[in-house]
């Protein structure tokens, strides 16, 4: 097993590319996941749809009893960005330029 770091703090290959895939992507917090719901217009289980998970994930989330990791965490930072620009100018995808 290929050891990396310093003195006293070894850790394996494996375990040093999860740490620094943990620290490239923030985690989500309960408030977080919830105001981007309410900003998308969407109930619990219309977000659940959206992102191909249960509803009940999505009140855990939003509850703090579990986090969004991996894909779904990504899914909601790429729906987070996609939909603030059409936010930030009252416009969306159609929708007319002045």
């Amino acid at each position: 097993m290929r050891q990396v770091g310093g003195k006293g703090g070894r850790r394996t290959y494996t375990e040093s590319c999860t740490m620094q895939r943990m620290e490239r992507e923030p985690t989500w917090t309960p408030g977080e996941v919830a105001a981007l719901r309410r900003r998308l217009g969407l109930t619990q289980a219309g977000m659940a749809r959206l992102l191909g998970v249960r509803q009940q994930t999505i009140s855990e989330w939003e509850t703090g009893l579990h986090r969004p990791r991996g894909a779904s965490a990504r899914l909601l930072r790429l729906l987070a960005e996609e939909r603030v620009p059409y936010d930030a100018d009252g416009g969306g995808p159609g929708s007319e330029a002045p």
